[in-house]
């Protein structure tokens, strides 16, 4: 894989590339030398930025991958109109081009639906899959847009053609450190000004929210099509699910759509965002889960 210069921030250890893939151009990151791959697929208001602690943890054992999502990060912002499954595409084509499959996937936030359909389309393509702080359409991810029952604003708002780039173009650091990371995190301060920077100097692109706006839309087009690709197509694959203070959504969600294994675990005093809040508990816990999945193969 040719290796390029980061244009944004970088981790020791760790080469930056781009992959034409599925009609689009996926930055990606690479790191280690041996063992099984892993992909990691960031979440919201995300890039594989919010994996760089985790990435030098596993990578002591593993080859590790970070992508950014079609118009997320430093991937292309792809005209036209696609959906969840667009994304999952991208994924399979992504494991195609690096040539590294099957991979241990770890997928967390918005990022669980594109996975799930990745594992349950391909699973040749995956050895297991690790879910973390994530629910999928039609078994509960649409409730978080009722905002008079516990819901949020923000994701209606996100899923709406064309108004988030239109409105918050200019105000991504306001959006990201002043009301998304202190809402979804359990302790004040855990993600640094600099690291903030990093995520709004991506959103700050043209057309910087367009990937945001295509995966948020999936969750209102959905029309039932996951929980029947679920019935006809459950994961296979063995499945860890990570959840952290609230309730155990992605546990029970992904109990509903695995016909294989689960291991589930919870992190006390944790927020939503896992991977930048308690890193050596996360990587501690996949390397566990996919060390003992690689040993059964």
């Amino acid at each position: 894989m040719p290796v390029i210069d980061p244009v944004g921030a970088t981790v020791p250890g760790v080469t930056h590339h781009l992959a034409d893939v599925n009609g689009t151009r996926l930055h990606h990151v690479s790191a280690g030398t041996s063992g099984s791959p892993v992909l990691l697929v960031h979440g919201w208001p995300e890039t594989w930025w919010a994996f760089r602690e985790v990435i030098p943890l596993l990578a002591a054992a593993h080859r590790v991958f970070a992508v950014d999502l079609r118009g997320f990060g430093d991937s292309s912002t792809a005209e036209g109109d696609h959906d969840e499954a667009t994304f999952a595409e991208d994924l399979h084509h992504l494991v195609e081009h690096l040539g590294v499959g099957p991979v241990h996937v770890l997928c967390q936030d918005i990022s669980g639906g594109l996975a799930f359909r990745f594992a349950s389309a391909h699973p040749e393509d995956v050895r297991s899959l690790t879910a973390v702080e994530t629910t999928l359409a039609g078994y509960g991810l649409e409730d978080l847009a009722d905002v008079n029952h516990g819901g949020s604003w923000h994701v209606g708002f996100l899923g709406a053609p064309g108004i988030p780039g239109m409105l918050l173009a200019g105000h991504e650091r306001e959006l990201i450190a002043e009301w998304a990371f202190p809402a979804m995190t359990g302790a004040k301060g855990v993600i640094g000004d600099d690291d903030v920077d990093e995520f709004a100097r991506t959103y700050a692109r043209p057309n910087g929210w367009r990937g945001t706006e295509h995966l948020y839309r999936s969750i209102f087009t959905d029309a039932g099509r996951t929980r029947a690709l679920a019935e006809a197509r459950p994961l296979t694959v063995p499945v860890l699910t990570v959840d952290a203070s609230g309730a155990p959504a992605t546990e029970r969600t992904f109990r509903q759509v695995t016909a294989g294994a689960v291991t589930s675990v919870r992190f006390g005093g944790v927020g939503h965002l896992v991977a930048q809040e308690a890193p050596e508990a996360l990587a501690a816990a996949v390397l566990e889960f996919v060390g003992r999945v690689d040993g059964v193969r």
